[in-house]
């Protein structure tokens, strides 16, 4: 099984990154396999509603959105995280997970998704909802610790003293471990749950 994980930091090796690398010490207890992909100091653009993706199947851009794109269709489980900025993830990251989510095609059912807030003290619920309604929207079950999940640093390398958080960090990789795993046994027993054909409703015609 595997785990992509996405570092939405401008800093490679910062708070955000601490909390990743606590939750990928667990899942390679697990036997997981984990790949970190940081893409917070890149150039990412917003997406411009061109429609090439729902031809081509990947957006039109070719930067790291198709690179990871690839990577997130052989993996079991997602986790993104990201500082937080005026209560909301880095402006970086939306523009990576909006384009991301809506020019791929696959079958996202029942890969797990994890998100992550690291923050000097306020505004980590805020992004933690707002980067949940990227699995939610795609079918994917959202993974859960023992708190939000959140950790606390301002100054670089701060974050590797929040005790607490460390621990909200291990279980949620422990859960997300377990929820994979038991999804697999079940996709080999039940499959994957009956789809309906999409009945799109428009509010103006």
């Amino acid at each position: 099984m595997k785990v992509l994980m996405i570092n939405g930091s401008p800093h490679a090796r910062g708070n955000t990154y601490i909390a990743l690398r606590e939750m990928e010490k667990v899942f390679e207890q697990e036997g997981i396999e984990t790949e970190i992909l940081h893409i917070g100091n890149q150039a990412i653009r917003g997406c411009v509603a061109c429609g090439s993706c729902a031809k081509a199947g990947k957006c039109v851009f070719e930067d790291a959105v198709n690179e990871a794109a690839l990577k997130f269709e052989k993996s079991d489980g997602l986790v993104v995280a990201s500082p937080v900025y005026y209560a909301s993830a880095n402006a970086t990251l939306v523009a990576f997970l909006d384009r991301l989510f809506y020019s791929t095609h696959f079958d996202k059912t029942m890969k797990v998704g994890a998100a992550v807030a690291a923050a000097r003290r306020g505004g980590l619920s805020a992004a933690f909802d707002e980067l949940n309604k990227y699995f939610t929207i795609s079918g994917m079950p959202v993974a859960s610790g023992q708190y939000w999940n959140s950790i606390h640093g301002a100054a670089q390398g701060e974050a590797s003293q929040d005790l607490e958080g460390l621990q909200i960090m291990r279980t949620l990789a422990r859960n997300m471990s377990f929820l994979m795993k038991s999804i697999e046994l079940g996709k080999e027993k039940y499959g994957l749950p009956e789809k309906e054909e999409f009945c799109r409703t428009n509010f103006i015609r």
